[in-house]
């Protein structure tokens, strides 16, 4: 039978303009919409091409700031907790009602506007995790202006890169970040080297001064500026900014991609369908509702995850959002996140596989989550949801065992995925499923869909999931292929790219010639619906003609208890044209040096790769080592690089340079990795399939 989640997406795909009338009257609207939804098509400046498009919400006019700030505020909840600022790297602890987070944003949008931001202008925040960010966001947005966030740190010619794409008129800036227990990063260098490489000079920049690492002086040739100061100017002579509505098809922000490849794509986020659909996402999916419950996102206002479920989300429903400038580990240890969940009582946490996974390798038995939860620390997590990566089942079915045990009553782990394109959750197994509170259903109580470990639940409302061949053909059920969205995304997915509605085809629809919009991933739908995401199809391996999913083998690797983490690659081969390639990280306390395994471990991970995912998945080789495995700030792994070096050293070209990108964590795990290929290689004399081999003879 259906679950009511079922039944739930299929009104919002069958009835799409009465479903999403019904979710916009929770919010507030300058100027109601004619529709919920326009059909329409765009032409491409080549000509002899058009495509299907769509408007959500046309004619209606609305200011999101408004919805997150000032419309709790004139309901009386204007002493409710908005902000909670935790920073562990600088010993700072904060936070910030509706009223005062009004009072800080009205105030910078005043000077802004004094600055010369009007309507439809972008505003560029290049930030560290402080409140000051948020202000910063709330700010440009009331004054109907488009804000464009990279994330605080990035390289100076990826700065530049968006700068140039962007052409900001204000540049939001701090004087420094902190990364974990790493020395404060200073940011003037980078800022003034990237306005240097760009061809567009931002003619203001404002200067956040932080005292961990000052900014100095202001160029003020150069249009800087102290960001207290100016704000100070502004509170002292009565300067402030009322909200600016903007219409449902215009732009709210840009965000870009993860540029892994290339020059960065710019998505591009609409006003009304952001709102309408983060504020169904975030009361529906993650059971945030107003004030009292506290949201906490471990993520960064860089990343879409944090535009959306640090800053939007959470504000649009009226209740509390963690910003936590920290780590899960080293901050000051594995205990971080869950110090976070007691003290501020969280409701909903949302963080990368990566982090947990990091937890897991520094404390395997848990024991902070542990003795936390024994003393009634966890009781108010009701859910733990996990995103950016693909999550092993072995990975969630302990983090469930451990939330069914100390986290609320019914307490849930909750996998999801989705994209920066699509601004939400694609999929997930929704807290409220009945939505109820939206009255699209009737008013029954039911659980969440069953947890499947390894999948990432169900579609939520408005995306239509289907998986085809290369061919654009339906397959069957179970059977994995390519994943793509049918047409009109949910009102939060993106309907083109900042400036270049050709890359947009190109990129996302052509392949299929428009009939899909191609998430780029690849996986399958099992008979209950549920959608198991497995990998980017970039990291299929083809194995004697058969298609492989990195994720498929990682998840066999990593059910093994001493791996604490893994990625897989496709490494080149004579006979079958490529072979599995596993880079492992162990949790013992002391790992060892080697890059080669114990052949007791290797042998017992390559007979959990043949059982779970057959003979023909047999690795080629295993390497092992810590801090091994390259991650964007993000936390996803950055597979292209390691088969790069997989590839080279098949060659034997073991110091021949990499396309590292610029959104890596750390550019010096590469290195490491280099190192331990070098002596794997070295050791089997080339060989890399030496594992199997072992394996097979062991058989």
């Amino acid at each position: 039978m259906p679950h009511i989640q079922d039944d739930v997406l299929r009104l919002s795909l069958d009835r799409p303009e009465e479903f999403w009338a019904r979710q916009a009257e929770h919010l507030a609207w300058h100027t109601k919409p004619s529709a919920a939804l326009r059909r329409t098509r765009r032409e491409l400046k080549d000509g002899g091409v058009s495509h299907d498009s769509w408007e959500w919400f046309p004619g209606g006019e609305i200011s999101t700031c408004y919805n997150c700030v000032d419309r709790h505020v004139e309901a009386g909840h204007g002493g409710e907790v908005a902000v909670y600022y935790d920073s562990p790297v600088t010993g700072t602890k904060e936070r910030y009602t509706y009223a005062q987070l009004l009072d800080e944003v009205e105030v910078l949008a005043g000077a802004l506007r004094e600055e010369g931001v009007r309507k439809g202008d972008v505003v560029m925040l290049y930030m560290p995790m402080i409140p000051a960010a948020v202000v910063g966001i709330l700010a440009v947005n009331r004054l109907g202006a488009v804000h464009c966030i990279v994330f605080g740190g990035f390289a100076p010619n990826a700065l530049a890169q968006r700068i140039d794409a962007c052409r900001p008129v204000v540049l939001l800036t701090a004087s420094c970040g902190i990364d974990g227990t790493k020395p404060p990063m200073p940011y003037r260098p980078l800022v003034e080297e990237a306005v240097r490489a760009a061809a567009h000079k931002p003619p203001r920049t404002l200067v956040w001064q932080r005292d961990q690492a000052p900014w100095g002086p202001p160029d003020r040739r150069a249009g800087q500026a102290t960001w207290q100061t100016v704000a100070t100017s502004a509170r002292a002579r009565g300067l402030r900014a009322a909200c600016v509505p903007v219409g449902s098809n215009e732009p709210v922000y840009i965000i870009h991609t993860s540029g892994t490849t290339g020059v960065p794509k710019g998505v591009l986020r609409d006003a009304g369908g952001h709102a309408v659909g983060l504020h169904l996402s975030i009361s529906y999916l993650f059971n945030i509702h107003g004030p009292g419950d506290v949201a906490f996102t471990a993520s960064d206002i860089g990343w879409v995850v944090g535009h959306s479920y640090i800053v939007y989300a959470p504000l649009l429903a009226g209740a509390a959002t963690v910003l936590y400038e920290g780590k899960p580990v080293g901050t000051p240890d594995a205990s971080a996140f869950w110090r976070v969940v007691e003290e501020y009582r969280v409701n909903t946490m949302f963080t990368a596989p990566t982090a947990l996974r990091a937890i897991k390798r520094d404390v395997p038995d848990n024991t902070f989550l542990s003795r936390i939860g024994a003393r009634g620390g966890l009781r108010s997590l009701k859910a733990l949801f996990l995103a950016g990566e693909r999550s092993e089942p072995t990975l969630v079915s302990m983090y469930q065992d451990l939330l069914t045990r100390y986290g609320a009553p019914a307490a849930h782990v909750v996998d999801n995925w989705w994209s920066t394109e699509a601004g939400s959750p694609i999929t997930g197994r929704a807290l409220v499923p009945h939505a109820g509170h939206d009255r699209t259903t009737p008013e029954r109580d039911h659980p969440p869909p069953e947890i499947k470990p390894g999948s990432a639940g169900k579609a939520m409302p408005g995306f239509d999931v289907r998986i085809v061949d290369d061919e654009g053909a339906e397959v069957a059920r179970g059977t994995m292929g390519n994943i793509v969205l049918g047409m009109p995304l949910a009102p939060t997915g993106f309907r083109t790219l900042w400036g270049d509605e050709e890359r947009f085809y190109r990129g996302y629809l052509k392949r299929f010639q428009g009939k899909w919009l191609d998430t780029g991933d690849s996986g399958w739908i099992d008979e209950e619906g549920y959608v198991h995401v497995m990998s980017r199809n970039d990291d299929v391996l083809n194995v004697s003609a058969h298609r492989l999913s990195s994720g498929g083998i990682e998840q066999a690797v990593a059910s093994h208890p001493l791996v604490a983490e893994c990625c897989v690659v496709g490494v080149p081969d004579a006979l079958k044209g490529q072979l599995p390639f596993a880079f492992i990280t162990l949790s013992t306390p002391d790992h060892p040096a080697s890059a080669v395994p114990d052949e007791r471990v290797a042998a017992e991970i390559q007979a959990l790769v043949r059982s779970q995912v057959g003979a023909i998945a047999s690795l080629g080789g295993i390497v092992q080592g810590k801090g091994m495995i390259p991650k964007t700030r993000s936390g996803k792994t950055l597979r292209r690089v390691m088969r790069e070096l997989v590839d080279n050293a098949v060659h034997g070209e073991f110091d021949a340079p990499l396309a590292v990108p610029s959104t890596i964590d750390d550019a010096g795990v590469v290195e490491v990795a280099r190192d331990k290929v070098k002596e794997y290689f070295e050791r089997h004399g080339g060989r890399h399939g030496a594992v199997e081999e072992r394996a097979k003879a062991k058989l």
